[in-house]
């Protein structure tokens, strides 16, 4: 009794990750015998079934809204169900379902990763509960004494993570540099193989950066984090896959906040790691499931409803984002643009090699941190608030908002001005924006004179 039972629990232990995999890109299902039939029909299935030529020419604007992946509803719902479970019902006491509790797996979920995964071209894609999630699941793929190599232009939070929970809680190396600047780059992942120096295993990078818009050569710095074994991964969260695809730049990992475009409302907290090859995809699984640190059903479901008007979305954002970014480079008040999209950018012709647009960030300086005070106070389409990427058009000073966690002497060092402004695009008329930011200027301007007497 107690041999037959240590096997049935090791079958357990591994039957979610077994059936984990079996949903993955470019896997068929792998099921023990008396297993329930999966309710989705696989990626190998797809590809017996369909002509690959047909697959391959349909555009991304279209695979959004059609999803690879089906369930098996006796209803054909054109909107998937939500699976709002904790727990499935079991054949048997030794025999096991697809799904058995949502942490390990969840109908609704894999439906999201499928969709992402198919999306990015990665092996496997996995929804957390956010984009630091996602982030701090990366950081687990580093064992303590080795290092992970950063830019030196980062999210607030990754930072954070970075400067406190690394190195004093992980027992990691942590090494920024100036990603766009491939030498940089280079020189310290030779350095870290140096014997005695703690090896360079993961790379971070973002691009473009937040909030400064710098431009990294994604295609370069994996090449050569290939060469010295370090796993490269991509926060992607300012592009999305409908403007940019770091695997298809030769990145193991892309990182895509799904609290940004892919919902898109300003109403789901998440992140999603798409990942390329099995081993990796192994590790994060087994992170997600031990660590529980998923999204729920009903926020996947939000952002499976999101995915289907990304495109458009993302299109329209954008669109208006060059119209501002162009007014703002004019305004005699601004000092400095920094928007990826517009020719004077350092960094444009990179840019425009690596994604299809400019995207819908930007952020610009006035010089005076009382007058981008006004700025933003005085607007009023535009919501001040940290985060980006929603229909309405937000706006915030990174230095005391999204990047307040920060050092005020690194941001010093990394040339991050408290003047700086952020602008996310949102989708409202463009002639509506730019007239709410010129009154906005123009009382401002008006402030900034009557405070100088």
């Amino acid at each position: 009794m107690a041999s037959g039972g240590a096997n049935v629990t090791g079958t357990r232990s591994t039957r979610s990750l077994a059936h984990r995999f079996s949903l993955c890109r470019r896997r068929a299902p792998t099921f023990p015998a008396k297993k329930k039939k999966s309710m989705f029909t696989t990626r190998g299935d797809l590809r017996a079934s369909a002509q690959e030529g047909d697959k391959v020419s349909r555009s991304i604007q279209t695979r959004l809204v059609h999803m690879t992946d089906k369930l098996d509803d006796p209803f054909d719902s054109v909107a998937p169900p939500i699976y709002q479970t904790a727990t499935f019902n079991q054949p048997g006491a030794t025999d096991f379902g697809p799904y058995d509790y949502s942490r390990s797996g969840n109908p609704t979920r894999t439906l999201l990763e499928n969709q992402m995964a198919d999306i990015e071209n990665a092996d496997g894609a996995f929804a957390f509960a956010s984009g630091m999630a996602a982030i701090a699941t990366v950081m687990r793929l580093v064992k303590p004494g080795e290092s992970v190599l950063a830019g030196n232009d980062i999210y607030g939070g990754t930072q954070r993570f970075l400067g406190k929970i690394a190195p004093n809680k992980q027992g990691l190396h942590v090494r920024h540099v100036d990603m766009t600047k491939v030498d940089e780059v280079r020189a310290a992942l030779e350095e870290g193989a140096a014997e005695g120096n703690a090896p360079v295993k993961l790379v971070l990078i973002e691009s473009p950066t937040n909030p400064r818009l710098e431009v990294c050569d994604i295609a370069a710095i994996s090449a050569v984090a290939k060469e010295h074994g370090a796993v490269v991964c991509v926060d992607n969260s300012i592009m999305a896959p409908i403007f940019q695809r770091p695997i298809d730049l030769g990145a193991d990992i892309s990182m895509t906040s799904a609290t940004k475009f892919i919902a898109g409302h300003s109403d789901v907290t998440g992140g999603i790691l798409s990942v390329v090859g099995k081993d990796l995809c192994d590790e994060i699984y087994f992170h997600q499931n031990a660590e529980g640190n998923m999204m729920s059903p009903f926020e996947c479901w939000l952002a499976l409803r999101g995915l289907k008007t990304m495109a458009l979305r993302m299109e329209k954002q954008a669109e208006n984002a060059a119209r501002i970014a162009a007014f703002l480079e004019a305004h005699p008040m601004v000092k400095r643009v920094n928007y990826a999209g517009l020719a004077s950018h350092p960094n444009s012709a990179l840019h425009a090699s690596q994604a299809s647009s400019g995207g819908s960030i930007i952020s610009f300086e006035t010089g005076s941190v009382e007058a981008s005070r006004r700025i933003v106070e005085d607007t009023k389409l535009f919501k001040i608030t940290v985060s980006f990427g929603s229909v309405t058009s937000l706006i915030s000073m990174p230095c005391y908002m999204s990047h307040a966690s920060v050092p005020a002497e690194i941001r010093r060092e990394r040339g991050l001005v408290d003047d700086l402004v952020r602008i996310s695009a949102g989708i409202e008329s463009i002639e509506d924006l730019i007239g709410d930011l010129e009154q906005a200027f123009a009382g401002a301007e008006k402030a900034v004179a009557a405070g100088a007497q």
